[in-house]
């Protein structure tokens, strides 16, 4: 999968790249990403990426012509368009099932904003797919590219060392309840036990003990998740 993301400040997104399972993945050329500074596709001597907004107000709007001309060149240099994205909180709220169908895509570009957000003119010319990672605001759209990718990037084949971590995953492939309880070493520790199922080696027993944490997690936690009606016992 390809990862293009613009944005006006790359080097928030530099470290987060830089670590963990994602960075693993770049290294082996699982995932490529690469980062797009609105600023480049200026033309005035100051770089010059935003101005007030027409009609008075507070804050300052990112312009319209650095933010098309940057997409457009470097849309037009992949080979395949892949999914255009709007990070934004007008949009459509990113869940599993949306994260499933974006793992798809042979190519994500992201778009991040700031301050107060893009001339209008970006959406009505690159008509980008809006989507928000929950009803609040942030200071930009780094932090919600970081959320998304994160998400979209441990479902790319090879990614994860094993593949059954995302397939188990709370809300994954149609699963709409919480995961059960997980525990390690040691067996004990300030009087708290590991649960003795886990400890026999009895996979069916297991495998049941699970369930019933599953659903008992969901009823007490996110009894939302459940169909009405639901009496599956616990």
């Amino acid at each position: 999968m390809r990862l293009d993301l613009f944005t006006l400040f790359p080097e928030i997104l530099s470290g987060y790249l830089g670590q963990s399972i994602l960075a693993k993945a770049i290294e082996r050329k699982i995932v490529e990403v690469q980062l797009h500074d609105f600023r480049l596709w200026t033309k005035d001597k100051h770089r010059t990426v935003d101005d007030r907004p027409f009609g008075g107000g507070p804050g300052m709007v990112i312009k319209v012509e650095p933010v098309v001309e940057c997409v457009e060149a470097v849309r037009a240099g992949l080979p395949s368009s892949g999914r255009l994205i709007l990070l934004t909180p007008q949009g459509r709220r990113l869940t599993q099932p949306i994260v499933e169908e974006l793992a798809s895509e042979s190519s994500l570009q992201l778009l991040c904003g700031r301050y107060e957000g893009f001339d209008q003119r970006v959406t009505e010319i690159l008509q980008p797919d809006e989507i928000s990672i929950g009803d609040y605001i942030l200071g930009g759209g780094e932090v919600a590219a970081m959320v998304l990718i994160d998400a979209v990037a441990r479902l790319v084949p090879g990614v994860l060392g094993d593949e059954r971590s995302s397939v188990e995953d709370s809300f994954s492939q149609g699963n709409r309840l919480l995961e059960f309880a997980q525990y390690t070493r040691p067996r004990e520790y300030r009087g708290h036990t590991v649960p003795e199922v886990l400890l026999n080696g009895n996979h069916d027993a297991i495998l049941k003990w699970r369930q019933e944490q599953t659903l008992q997690r969901t009823r007490e936690r996110r009894a939302d998740l459940l169909d009405p009606g639901d009496d599956r016992p616990i």
